[in-house]
This record gives structure tokens, C-alpha cells and sequence, in this order.
């Protein structure tokens, strides 16, 4: 005969892991959360960033630089409001919304040349990656970086 105690940690023990499961499965639905940017030219990665939802659109900000210059990085070739504030902080994606299985709609900031492009997002491999494409005019003129979701 089973022990009631027993039986009753268990079942408590399978609804916390379904609830913890679930909960995962919902972050992995959403492009928020924090990710490893990866540098599209040269694979290494470039900084850990954090993509919030505010007012029902995203934005992005720099979390940590890893660079070999680190947290002392300024946004030198930024033009506007950016232009010598530390990336570290930096918000450098803006206004992106959900519309048909894509977010787009916002504006992406490179600060390597102070650029700021149309954007769109696009999740893949079960929420783990996330393709980030910045461009003028057209998708078709542009470039694709995957970052990778940290864990």
C-alpha cells in the first residue's frame, strides 16, 4: 500500500514540473528575454542583450558588451541622442511589433557605423533562436544576424 504522504509529494512534484514546463514553453513563444548576439561576419559573440515589452511593442537594450573593450564602448559614430553614450544601457531597438508571425515595424541601431535600419524579428528553432534582419528600403537589402537565447 502506498504511503499518502508519498502520493501526495508526488503529484505535487509533477504539477510543479508541469507548471515550470509551461512556463518555459510561454517564454519561448515571445522574443522577450536575454540574448547572445551573434556578430553575422565574424560568428564570435558580441554582447548580451535584453529585448522588454513596453506599451505592446519591443525594445532592446545592451546588457553586457564582450568586446574586447567591454563596458568602456561608447556609441562614437551615433548621431542622434546616442551619439557618446556608453553602449552598455543603450536601448538600440525600438517600436517592433507582432504582425503575422514577425515583429516588425521598429528600427534597429548599429553601432559600429551609428546606422539605424528597418527591422523585423522572426523566432526560430523552438524559440531558442532568433533571426534579427536589418535593412533599408526592402528586406531584400540588408543583413540577417541569429542570436541565441541564454539559458
Amino acid at each position: 500500500m502506498k504511503h499518502p504522504l508519498r502520493t501526495t509529494f508526488h503529484v505535487f512534484a509533477l504539477s510543479l514540473t508541469a507548471l515550470a514546463a509551461s512556463a518555459i514553453g510561454a517564454d519561448l513563444d515571445s522574443p522577450v528575454g536575454t540574448w547572445r548576439t551573434i556578430d553575422d561576419k565574424s560568428g564570435n559573440t558580441r554582447s548580451i542583450v535584453r529585448i522588454y515589452e513596453q506599451g505592446g511593442e519591443l525594445f532592446a537594450r545592451v546588457e553586457k558588451d564582450l568586446t574586447p573593450a567591454g563596458s568602456t564602448t561608447l556609441c562614437t559614430r551615433c548621431k542622434d541622442g546616442h551619439k557618446d553614450q556608453p553602449l552598455v544601457g543603450l536601448v538600440f531597438m525600438r517600436h517592433m511589433k507582432l504582425d503575422d508571425g514577425e515583429y516588425r515595424g521598429g528600427d534597429i541601431l548599429d553601432p559600429d557605423n551609428g546606422s539605424i535600419y528597418k527591422c523585423k524579428l522572426r523566432l526560430e528553432d523552438n524559440g531558442r533562436k532568433l533571426k534579427v534582419r536589418g535593412f533599408i528600403g526592402f528586406s531584400l537589402f540588408g543583413r540577417t544576424q541569429t542570436w541565441e537565447r541564454e539559458q
